[in-house]
Order: C-alpha cells, then structure tokens, then sequence
C-alpha cells in the first residue's frame, strides 16, 4: 500500500510542490526517508516517531520507506515532519486518503507531537494556490503570515492530535489564532526636521523618495550624510498589499528571525562593509536572498561605500538596472527580486576633509586617487542624483529654533502628489520614474523643445554617457511632478543637472 501526502517548499523566490510517498512491507520495523533530504530531514524520522507516539497514536511495527518527489531536488527544511506523519498515519489506515485529499501541510514536530513555527510559509501557501489546492494546513505561529495569500484556507494546527481528530471529522474546527503578528522598524525614524542646515540635501532627498531616484550623498566627516541617508524611510508610503507579500516572502527566506511574522514597514538595511559579496548579492550554499533582495521595495543603505569591497560594489550593477538579481546554481536559474533606493554616503578621501573649508586635507594625491576608484565610472553613471554635503556652521547647530514637523510635512505632502502623478501616468505598470527604460523616458517624459535643446547642449558640454542623459531627464521628470507641471522644462533640467556633478 502507497499513501500520498502534499507539501512544499521553497525553490528560489517560488515555492515547488511535493509529494510525500509513502510505502510499508514486512521487514525489519524502522523507517528510511528517500528523495535528496538534508541533515534536517534526514533527522525527522526520530521526531515524527516520538511525536506519534506521545500523541497516543500508533506508529506501525513494519518497514516504511518515504519518498519526497521529485527525488532529483534537494530538499531543505522541517516542514516536511508533519506531512511524513500524516503519511505514516494512512499507512496503518489511522487516517483515509479521503481526509488529506486537496490539502497541503507543513510544519516543524516537536517531540512531544506539537508544532513549532517554520520558515517561508507564505511560500508554501502561494504554491497551494498555484495549483488549486483548497486548504493549507501550518502550524498556529504562522497563521498569520500565511493568511497574506487570498484564495485558500489557512488553517492552523497547535498539535498531532488536534490535526488528527479534525481530520477524522471528530473536532469541528480549529481556533484561529488573532492576525496581528506584525514586525518592522521602529517608529523612532529620523525625519528632515531633525537635521540642521543641509537645504540642497534635503531637496534632493525629497526628488529621490519621489520617484525612487538612488542618491549618493560626498562629504566630510559629521556633516549629516548618515542622517540624510536614514531620514529617506520616513518619506517612503506605506506599502500596498503586493509590496507587503513580496517583502514578507523574502524575509521569510533570508531572516531567521522573521519565520512567521508579517513584514508591514518597509525594509531599511544597512550591512557592515566587511559584509561578503554573498550576504549582499545572496546566494551561499544554502540558496538565499541577500541585502539587495531584503531591501526590496525598501532602501539598502552602504554608508562610506568606498570602504567595501570592489566586486561587491561591482556586483550592484546589474541588480541596480534590471531590480532583479540572477543567482545561477548547477541545479538552475534563481531570480529575486530587488527594487530598491540605494542610499549610498562615501567621504571624498580618506581621512575626509578633502574641499572641506575649515580643515585641511592630508592625504597624498596618489591616495586620494586610489581611494576614488574604488567607485568605478560605470556604477557611478547608475546613481541618479549625487550631492556635496559640506559641513554645518557651528552657530547653526545650537540654535534655539523650536523643534517642528514642518519640513517633514511638506516634503512627505509633495513626494505623495508626486507618487500620486505618476500612478496615474504609468497606469497600472507600478513603475517610478526612476524605474523607466530609455524608451520609456523618449516616449512619456514630456520634455519641451527648448528644454531638450538645453540639454543636448550640456550634455555635450559635460560629455554624459546615454545612461547619464537619460537619468538626467527622469530626475527632471521627477522635479516636475513634485512642482506639478505637465512638462519638463528649462529650470528641471537645470537642477537634476545639478545632481550629475560631484567632487571626486
């Protein structure tokens, strides 16, 4: 006899469904779990015994063989204990192929037959959806993530038993557990107002938040980069139900510690420069999204991005054009997603004063050089907006101008007639201008013939790559929208120039 039970796991950004075979004949009672587990699955056969047995269910005294199909993909993870019981279970006709018929189940066993929380199950429960599965069976702690993917039913389970009497038909339903597990960043946000001085900077943080332009803020130690960089957060909008699902789900596979919470705020990530080119692009022997994929639909922040590494900084070109990041394994292809603001700090040399009008540079030009190229012309051409943050007077920075709100308002009201203009150009596409391609930016930038003829003169001038011309034209695009005007003209063209030029 040969029962079958459904569940998944994770396959990249996506989830692959499995089959849990199981098969029992005379022979020597143990049990043998086949289909390229790991050490983790391999370790379920004990905890699915223990778990069985202390759930005053019986475990049969004959050989069984387990088969997680298909058998030539790596399988990762303890969802698979609950499913391998289930299958145990129909084996010796505890249970009928009836009652696990078009459900899917996960969940990590604990010994004594309750369930622990697992990672990616909102995973799980979008791959029940794709392939028309009704119910999806996961432990109570992550209910809530789950309950995110529409179109199923997310039913939690505390323990064995409880799961096996409801299957039965001899318990009714099973409590739901309250859907308010949620995480995110605390509500102590640095805001524009906390930041003295810095007006330009200020401007082009607001142009950045807009139209999720990346911004590369160059100055001297202390001057507020850092604060500027951190404050872009508090300007973003709440995320919409898609971006809340999309950020969960990456988490849910890169962050031990959100296995069964709901990401609602957008992500900002900050990774330490002595952080490896793995942790940020992703990958590793474990597959997994790094930074650039944990700060999507968020801001990946690298402050003094001249201190990391060269191929990592390298390795953000491609993820910086496409917001998409191809990791390639023997086994195939994995993409995830990452569309983010990169908010990069850098100091113009290294010991930082280097233009800096009350203290003096004193570094040789051969290092001042060496340092600069760390950041190479072609990554540097994928920034759109680049400032000079000087240093703040001293007699500005204790001030007794009264603490206020005002210049977060009104820079937070603008970004939102902005976004609002550009949903309502784009349709229904869910892109920014800073998103566009250059087809895009030729088709619906809406540019004025004296505005264009400007600009092909300074871009001749100041000798712009094609990239550059264009990412002048959507950060004057940007500019426009935040003014509200039909049309770029001179004076957009003019300031996102402005953006183009930094001391390096």
């Amino acid at each position: 006899m040969v029962s079958k039970v459904l569940s998944a796991t994770p396959f990249g950004f996506h989830g692959q469904l499995i089959e849990i075979e199981g098969d029992m004949s005379r022979g020597l009672p143990g049990l043998q779990i086949v289909g390229m587990g790991n050490k983790a699955v391999d370790e379920s056969r004990d905890r699915v015994k223990s778990a069985i047995k202390n759930s005053l269910l019986d475990f049969p005294k004959e050989k069984i063989v387990i088969n997680l199909a298909p058998a030539e993909l790596p399988k990762d993870g303890t969802q698979f204990d609950l499913p391998i019981a289930l299958a145990i279970m129909c084996l010796n006709k505890q249970l009928s192929p009836n009652d696990v018929a078009n459900a899917l189940f996960a969940g990590e066993l604990a010994l004594d037959g309750s369930l622990r929380p697992i990672r990616s199950s909102i995973v799980i429960a979008e791959t029940a959806k794709q392939h028309n599965i009704q119910r999806v069976f996961v432990p109570v702690q992550n209910f809530s993530q789950a309950s995110l993917v529409d179109g199923v039913e997310i039913i939690p389970v505390p323990d064995l038993k409880t799961l096996f009497l409801f299957l039965k038909g001899e318990l009714k339903n099973i409590k739901t557990p309250p859907n308010d597990t949620m995480s995110g960043q605390l509500d102590s946000q640095i805001i524009l107002d906390d930041i003295f001085g810095q007006d330009q900077a200020k401007r082009a943080v607001e142009i950045a938040v807009a139209g999720r332009h990346n911004i590369l803020l160059s100055g001297p130690p202390g001057s507020g980069k850092t604060m500027l960089a951190r404050a872009i957060c508090s300007l973003l909008p709440a995320m919409n139900k898609s971006e809340i699902i999309d950020v969960t789900k990456l988490h849910s596979l890169g962050d031990k510690k959100a296995t069964s919470e709901v990401i609602n705020l957008r992500p900002f990530r900050s990774p330490h420069h002595t952080a490896s080119r793995a942790s940020i692009v992703g990958g590793g022997t474990k597959l997994q999204p790094g930074e650039i994929s944990l700060a999507h639909h968020g801001v990946l922040f690298l402050d003094e991005i001249l201190e990391y590494p060269r191929s990592v900084l390298e390795a953000l070109r491609q993820p910086l054009e496409d917001h998409v990041v191809t990791i390639s394994r023997v086994n195939g292809k994995f993409e995830f997603p990452a569309n983010f603001i990169l908010a990069a700090t850098m100091n113009p040399c290294p010991c930082g004063f280097l233009g800096d009008t009350e203290k003096q540079c004193t570094c040789s030009q051969s290092q001042i050089i060496n340092y600069q190229k760390k950041l190479s012309g072609p990554l540097l051409d994928r920034i759109d907006i680049t400032v000079n943050v000087s240093r703040v007077p001293h007699d500005e920075l204790m001030s007794k101008k009264q603490h206020s709100n005002e210049q977060h308002t009104t820079a937070k009201k603008n970004i939102q007639q902005a976004i609002y203009i550009q949903n309502n150009r784009y349709k229904s596409c869910g892109k920014y201008n800073g998103n566009l391609s250059s087809s895009d930016v030729v088709k619906l930038s809406m540019i004025s013939p004296s505005a264009e003829t400007f600009l092909n003169t300074a871009a001749k001038n100041l000798d712009l790559s094609a990239r550059s011309y264009f990412k002048v034209i959507k950060v004057a695009r940007t500019i426009a929208d935040l003014e509200n005007t039909k049309t770029v003209e001179i004076p957009h063209i003019a300031e996102s120039l402005q953006y183009r030029q930094i001391s390096l």
